[in-house]
Formats: structure tokens, C-alpha cells, sequence
């Protein structure tokens, strides 16, 4: 039986689940896009992503961090997206792609069904 001790809205024990205005502003740009470009240094693990600039791109590396962490997304460094523009990403030489995983496509569609609770 899952036992949580400190739980940061992860959906492990009560099924509740806390998003930043920023997360779930980018989820909802993956429920539009379902594959957007990301990359990172190989000096720094954290993901970049750069199709956006609402946020600070450190704000973003976190934002991914995050979703990734609640099982929302997958970051994926090991398949760039084919035909992508990784132009912008030229100071980071390792490309990859994120996407909604199936909890954060379940999370999208509760949302439009729902809402959100601020």
C-alpha cells in the first residue's frame, strides 16, 4: 500500500493534483501540439525549451521538471522529433521531444470537462 509522507500534489494519496498557472499552461499547449521540441546541455541535465517565451526559460526548465516529476509529460532525449527546427537549440547539442503521457492526457480532459480550482 502506497504510504506518502510529504505530498506535493502528486495524485499518489487522495487522487488531488496541484498545477502552477505555468504548468497548466504548457500542458495545454502539449493538448495542442502533441509533440514539442526540447533540449539540454551536456553540462546541465535540466531540460530547455524555447517555443515559448511567456516565462523566463529557467522558469520553463523547472515547469518541465515538474510535470515530469506529477507524471504528466515525458521528456524523451533519446528521439529528437524528425523535421523539427532545433535552430533555436543550437547551444544545446542534445535534442529530444516531450509529450502528454496518458495521466496527462487524462488530466487535460478532466480539465475540459471539470475546470480547474484555483
Amino acid at each position: 500500500m502506497h504510504q506518502c509522507t510529504s505530498c506535493d500534489g502528486c495524485g499518489g494519496c487522495d487522487r488531488s493534483l496541484t498545477l502552477t498557472q505555468p504548468e497548466l499552461a504548457l500542458l495545454k499547449t502539449l493538448a495542442q501540439f502533441p509533440f514539442l521540441p526540447v533540449a539540454r546541455t551536456a553540462a546541465d541535465p535540466g531540460p530547455v525549451y524555447l517555443e515559448e517565451t511567456e516565462y523566463p526559460q529557467e522558469e520553463y526548465t523547472l515547469i518541465l521538471q515538474c510535470l515530469e516529476k506529477k507524471g504528466l509529460i515525458s521528456l524523451d532525449f533519446d528521439n529528437p522529433l524528425k523535421n523539427a527546427d532545433y535552430s533555436r537549440y543550437a547551444a544545446c547539442p542534445i535534442h529530444g521531444s516531450m509529450a502528454l503521457t496518458a495521466r496527462g492526457q487524462q488530466v487535460i480532459e478532466l480539465l475540459e470537462i471539470q475546470g480547474a480550482e484555483e
